[in-house]
């Protein structure tokens, strides 16, 4: 790009990212349809996903959709028909891409670089022929891969493979997850080609992040794929722009440059789940500027989900079930809400219960 970086401040980011979401339900009730499938949505906690796309107004059943380990090893929801080109572009891109993303319990296995996510993935692949148990599939893939990719265990008492490489691994193998209530099952994806020669596609996937979630720098987009940044800009989009945030680079599609200037101001009022796709950017003081609301929103363990009200996350809420079909649901705003926000909080609280399969819910707000 020529000439001076188009500068934009946070809020007209934030706006941007809403309408890119779909935040303002726009992308249909078919949850297929919408754009954030394009990246997938998180499925942890349990019932994370149902909740953030009924949040974008997708409630209709879908079986376009299978529910995979994909980014950094996560589950997320994806659409079945682009698994194989997202398993090409989540593959390690080089050994030494691969040497980091394998946790250091297993620092000889680490060595082997891609070797050792090729092992795992073809041994996914013989072991899960029919729906199994996790354990089952576990124990069975440890005994296919190299030694040096174990570890004694002492909690299960064996020696099994570390589950960071099992969770990375299981795409490029072909496997999906099976979820029934909160228990998962392993099951293989019909018609599937086998692991990727080689990482590719992984510029195409950039740049659905920086659609979804930008402006956004190469360090951000690496932490969101789980790789290094150095690694990552060997394959940095082109047609991309620079764009100042408050003064700092960051970048986008050029041909989104006009969505983020224009962006309107929204005008909404959301329950979003633990990790949704809005808050899944690792540019985190963006988002939420003051440090100690982020320590409230990203924990260690058991992240609540975020109130956001008009493009800010403003907030945090909990829910827990109160007998059968009924849900208790506890808002922590972070300042007092108007009148129209309490109003919108208990209709956006009805979302969430028909997500959770639960008649009735109870909202409790917690003084600021």
């Amino acid at each position: 790009m020529t000439g001076q970086a188009p500068q934009v401040d946070r809020r007209q980011v934030l706006a941007f990212r809403v309408a890119a979401q779909q935040l303002d339900r726009s992308g249909g009730r078919r949850p297929g349809d919408l754009a954030v499938l394009s990246l997938g949505v998180q499925g942890t906690p349990y019932g994370a996903a149902r909740q953030a796309l009924a949040a974008r107004g997708a409630t209709e059943p879908d079986d376009r959709l299978e529910l995979v380990w994909s980014m950094r090893g996560a589950p997320h929801l994806h659409r079945r028909a682009e698994l194989p080109t997202l398993a090409a572009a989540l593959w390690p891109l080089s050994d030494a891409d691969a040497t980091r993303r394998i946790p250091g319990q297993i620092g000889a296995g680490a060595r082997l670089g891609l070797a050792a996510f090729r092992a795992t993935a073809e041994a996914f692949r013989a072991v899960v022929t029919a729906e199994m148990e996790r354990g089952v599939v576990s124990r069975a893939v440890s005994d296919r891969v190299p030694a040096e990719l174990t570890y004694d265990c002492r909690v299960c008492q064996a020696r099994h493979i570390s589950g960071s490489v099992f969770q990375q691994a299981g795409l490029a193998g072909g496997v999906r997850l099976v979820v029934t209530g909160r228990a998962a099952r392993l099951a293989p994806l019909p018609d599937w080609p086998g692991p990727p020669a080689a990482a590719a596609h992984t510029a195409e996937l950039v740049t659905t992040y920086l659609r979804l979630l930008g402006p956004a720098t190469p360090a951000d987009a690496a932490g969101f794929l789980g790789t290094a940044t150095t690694e990552l800009r060997r394959v940095w989009p082109a047609g991309l722009t620079e764009v100042r945030v408050d003064g700092r680079a960051a970048w986008l599609p050029a041909d989104a440059l006009d969505a983020l200037t224009g962006a309107p101001a929204p005008r909404l009022v959301r329950l979003l789940p633990p990790g949704d796709p809005f808050l899944a950017g690792r540019d985190r003081d963006l988002l939420v500027p003051a440090r100690e609301h982020q320590r409230e929103l990203w924990r260690a363990i058991g992240n609540p989900g975020a109130l956001l009200v008009d493009g800010e996350v403003t907030g945090t809420w909990r829910a827990r079930q109160a007998g059968k079909g009924r849900l208790e649901l506890t808002v922590a705003p972070w300042s007092a809400l108007p009148t129209r926000v309490r109003r919108a909080v208990d209709a956006e609280a009805a979302t969430v219960a028909a997500a959770r399969d639960a008649t009735d819910v109870q909202v409790r707000i917690e003084p600021t």
